[in-house]
C-alpha cells in the first residue's frame, strides 16, 4: 500500500513542489543579476494565465503527442516513487521526450524543427549517463528496484562518486539550464524564440510547464538515491545540487551542440565508465 500512497503523492504534489522550486529558482537568479525578481508563486500565476487563453494547435497530432508526453512523464515518475525498476523509469522518460520531439516536428515550423533536432541531440548526450547511473546502482546494491536501492542503508556516493558527478553534469541538460539549454529555454534571450515549444500556446504551453515540474522532481529523486541512507542528508544534497545548477545557469553562455555532445560523452566515459571499472575490481578483489 505504501507504493500506492507514494505514487498518489507524486501525482498530486510534484507539480506543487516543482512550481515552488521554479519560483525560488527565479528569485535566486534575479538576486544574482541584481534584480528583485518575481514572487515565488509567479510560475503558478503564469500557468493559470495560460490555461485561460485559447488553445491554438497546428494539427490534431500536435495535441495527441503532447498528451502522450504528459502520460509517460507522469508514468515514469510514478514508477520511480513506487519503487519499481529504475531501467523502466529511464526508458519511460526517453519515450516521453520522444513524444515531445514528435509534437515539435508535427508543426512544420522551422524554429520547432530545429528545436526538435537539438532535443534529440540533448537526449543522445544525456541518456547514456542516466543508464550508467542505473547500472552503477545495480552493481552496488544488486537490484534495479528503486525501493531496494533507497533502502540499501549505505552511502552510495562513496561507491559511485564519478557516476554521481556525471549525473549532476547531465542534469544541466535535462533541466534545460545554460550552457546546455539548446532546444528550449526559460530565458527570454533564447535565439530560437522558444525552440521546441515555439508553436505551443495557451493550455498546451501550460501543460509543458507542468510536465517540466514533474520531470524535475523525478530527476532530483535520482540524486536523492545516492544519499538515501540519511533522508536529511539526501534533501540537503538535492538543494545543493539544484543551487549549483542555478549558479552554472547564470554564469555560463549557451554553447554549440558539438561541445555539449562531446563534453557529455567524455564525462560519461571518463567518470561514468571509469567509476564502474574501478568498482568492479574493488568488488571482486
Amino acid at each position: 500500500m505504501s507504493a500506492i500512497y507514494t505514487t498518489i503523492c507524486y501525482v498530486l504534489l510534484a507539480p506543487l513542489v516543482g512550481g515552488l522550486i521554479t519560483g525560488l529558482d527565479r528569485i535566486v537568479t534575479a538576486r544574482m543579476q541584481s534584480r528583485y525578481g518575481p514572487p515565488v508563486l509567479q510560475p503558478f500565476y503564469d500557468v493559470f494565465k495560460l490555461f485561460g487563453k485559447a488553445n491554438l494547435t497546428v494539427n490534431r497530432f500536435h495535441s495527441y503527442y503532447l498528451v502522450c508526453f504528459l502520460v509517460f512523464i507522469v508514468m515514469s515518475g510514478s514508477l520511480f516513487f513506487a519503487g519499481e525498476d529504475l531501467l523502466i523509469v529511464i526508458f519511460a522518460l526517453i519515450v516521453a521526450d520522444s513524444f515531445l520531439v514528435l509534437a515539435a516536428y508535427s508543426t512544420n515550423s522551422p524554429y520547432s524543427c530545429v528545436g526538435a533536432q537539438r532535443e534529440l541531440l540533448q537526449m543522445l548526450s544525456a541518456e547514456p549517463m542516466m543508464l550508467l547511473s542505473a547500472v552503477g546502482l545495480y552493481m552496488v546494491t544488486g537490484s534495479f528496484n528503486v525501493s531496494e536501492i533507497a533502502s540499501y542503508g549505505k552511502p552510495l556516493i562513496l561507491y559511485l562518486p564519478g557516476v554521481f558527478v556525471g549525473l549532476v553534469y547531465i542534469l544541466t541538460i535535462k533541466l534545460r539550464k545554460s550552457p546546455f539549454d539548446l532546444s528550449t529555454s526559460h530565458h527570454a534571450h533564447q535565439e530560437l524564440v522558444k525552440g521546441i515549444t515555439t508553436e505551443f500556446a495557451g493550455p498546451s504551453l501550460a501543460l509543458i510547464e507542468i510536465e517540466h515540474w514533474y520531470e524535475m522532481i523525478l530527476l532530483l529523486g535520482m540524486v536523492y538515491l545516492f544519499f538515501a541512507f540519511n533522508p536529511v542528508v539526501g534533501v540537503v544534497a538535492i538543494l545543493f545540487v539544484y543551487f549549483i545548477e542555478v549558479v552554472v545557469d547564470n554564469t555560463n553562455a549557451r554553447v554549440k551542440w558539438e561541445l555539449m555532445l562531446k563534453s557529455a560523452w567524455l564525462i560519461t566515459i571518463i567518470l561514468g565508465v571509469g567509476n564502474l571499472f574501478v568498482l568492479y575490481f574493488v568488488l571482486h578483489l
